[in-house]
């Protein structure tokens, strides 16, 4: 018990240290892009601004000072969950990333399960019926998705199904013409969800799919599946619970660090849909030279991504037992 309270510390200490790397840099990103926040703040009119005038500005949206003193109280921000006022939308940061993220869960959250599950399922029977037809016509099929721009199936989509067909919206999360009604709302958003959720599912499928009929290959050919076949096992358990379950890691492993990302990976897309997320209001801000809703926003990735890998390392034991039995080897070393 001691030793694994002990295990679990080293973990927090060692993540807590790659998340103040990842802050630091996550303050030095927006610094080092070209271009002035108080020139889109204030457009031409800049140049009739006084020195002190300036300087006001700057104080306001947190850039005066050095940059050591813009970092402490950037660190500040942090502790009290304060990441100043956004120079773009000119409110609190919080409360705009508050807005947007759900936007964001709701559309990439249902899109990452369902490329993984269709993934899975599509690489494990590809990998079962290796070299046959189906399997060369499913590789083939992965790697040229896998290949597309995800940018460029969203555009076809709009082009052909929300254009020239009409059976979707073209932009935005929902409608200003509604029935009014709550159902009416509910149905609004997800039609307006559709395309872009297919979009993020066809751009990410093909690495699930891949990965799993690699760690399917690989766990195929073990002696332990030479031995169920022998003994008669079912083909669908031989595949589920023989094959599949040794080769779950690596895949556990892509989707908790897929979640990771899930945050800020829909960039591309929410700025083709026009989609009010998180992705969408990080391209703003780097157009706006939005400094603090950068900030945020970065610190948001910053924890999806440790958090899943941290969650990812305390939760490979419950996954594979062969983890189980290398933690308590090492321990006895």
């Amino acid at each position: 018990m001691n030793r694994t309270l002990s295990s679990i510390g080293k973990k927090l200490i060692q993540y807590g240290l790659v998340f103040l790397v990842a802050l630091t840099i996550n303050f030095a990103l927006p610094r080092l892009a070209p271009g002035d926040p108080l020139l889109y703040f204030f457009g031409d009119t800049i140049n009739e601004l006084t020195e002190v005038q300036k300087q006001q500005a700057l104080e306001c949206i947190g850039l005066d000072g050095s940059l050591w003193e813009q970092y402490i109280v950037y660190l500040q921000g942090i502790v009290t969950f304060d990441f100043g006022v956004s120079i773009k939308y000119a409110e609190p940061v919080m409360t705009i990333i508050g807005d947007r993220l759900p936007w964001t869960l709701l559309l990439v959250g249902p899109a990452m399960l369902l490329s993984a599950v269709i993934g899975v399922i599509l690489g494990a029977y590809s990998a079962w019926n290796r070299g046959k037809g189906r399997d060369v016509s499913l590789l083939i099929g992965m790697l040229t998705l896998q290949a597309v721009p995800g940018f460029w199936v969203g555009l076809l989509f709009l082009a052909v199904l929300a254009v020239q067909l009409g059976w979707f919206p073209t932009y935005g999360a929902f409608s200003m013409m509604q029935d009014g009604t709550t159902w009416g709302y509910i149905k609004d958003v997800a039609v307006h969800a559709i395309l872009p959720l297919a979009t993020i599912t066809l751009a990410t499928v093909g690495s699930n799919y891949l990965l799993t009929r690699s760690s399917m290959l690989e766990s195929l050919g073990q002696d332990y599946i030479t031995m169920a076949e022998a003994k008669g096992v079912h083909k669908k358990g031989l595949i589920f619970n023989h094959a599949l379950r040794n080769a779950l890691l690596p895949i556990y492993t892509h989707f908790t660090m897929t979640l990771g990302t899930l945050v800020g990976g829909a960039v591309v897309v929410e700025s083709v849909f026009s989609y009010p997320g998180i992705g969408r209001l990080l391209y703003e801000s780097v157009i706006a030279r939005d400094f603090p809703m950068m900030q945020g926003i970065f610190l948001i990735i910053t924890l999806g991504v440790i958090g899943a890998n941290l969650f990812a390392d305390l939760t490979y034991p419950l996954i594979d037992p062969r983890a189980r039995t290398l933690k308590k080897t090492k321990g006895a070393e």
